[in-house]
């Protein structure tokens, strides 16, 4: 039976050089949320592995199924319906940024590969992940006992045909792991999320690294659980935290109910056919 009614977290960890203390710190931080009486956790994009491309293959190198033993492991000892951010996933000698999700038994609910790589060539930054990385092809869209969620991650905000087409297909509360950057961050960040979750009238969650002063690839943290009017019901700043918010999915009936733009689509007007 669906559960209308829960406590999301999000772990804002700042990931470190070296594995086995990200991993531990990782365990710490959702141990606590348990305590606090989280149901549901979200980590950030990369959050086992720097967000660097010299970092990229040498993890990918340790096999990731490492990490999703252990995401499995915490799931099931916290009881937690965890969406494992993203690890770098090794499969028939491609490379995905991939989101693992497993239920609070730690069964392995749905996976998804990053769709949008984040190529880019902005004022003191060039960053190309299609060096490194496989886009996925796929809507990642699931059920669970606190309702139908979706993933998607970082760069694939910016594509709002993806989130509709998650919202089409009855998301309610959409997860997105991410590392913005220090220039794209105080620029976009909160204006996306807060528009992906105005769009389309539903829960948004955007789990961050925290920030790693110094290192070659600084995040800008902020993460945020959005409810679907637009409305922020927690935010961080750049340092290590656990967000803490509840959920209530009668939110989106509510919302839909005063200002009913998502259920007054004119696809027969704009929907491109060819």
């Amino acid at each position: 039976m669906k559960k209308d009614k829960f406590t999301l977290a999000v772990c804002q960890l700042r990931t470190e050089l070296e594995y086995e203390e990200t991993m531990s710190k990782a365990e710490s931080m959702l141990r606590d949320a348990a305590g606090s009486g989280a149901d549901v956790a979200v980590l950030p994009e990369m959050f086992s592995c720097p967000y660097s491309r010299e970092y990229f293959h040498r993890f990918t190198a340790k096999g990731h199924e490492e990490s999703c033993r252990r995401m499995a492991e915490w799931a099931r000892k916290y009881h937690l319906l965890l969406v494992g951010g993203s690890v770098p996933e090794a499969e028939g000698g491609l490379l995905y940024n991939t989101s693992f999700v497993y239920d609070p038994d730690g069964t392995l609910l749905a996976r998804h590969r990053k769709v949008h790589l984040f190529d880019v060539d902005l004022p003191g930054m060039r960053f190309h992940e299609s060096h490194t990385f496989t886009p996925g092809s796929e809507i990642t869209v699931f059920d669970t006992e606190f309702g139908r969620m979706g993933v998607a991650i970082c760069f694939d905000v910016r594509f709002p045909e993806l989130f509709r087409a998650m919202a089409r297909r009855s998301a309610e509360l959409i997860c997105l792991p991410a590392q913005f950057n220090m220039t794209t961050g105080p620029a976009h960040w909160e204006t996306t999320l807060r528009a992906r979750a105005i769009d389309n009238e539903l829960f948004f969650v955007a789990a961050s690294a925290a920030r790693y002063e110094g290192f070659s690839y600084e995040c800008w943290g902020h993460s945020m659980i959005i409810d679907p009017y637009g409305t922020p019901l927690a935010a961080a700043d750049e340092t290590e935290q656990t967000l803490l918010a509840e959920i209530d999915l009668k939110r989106i009936a509510e919302v839909r109910a005063q200002l009913p733009t998502f259920l007054h689509l004119r696809e027969d007007v704009y929907t491109v056919t060819n």
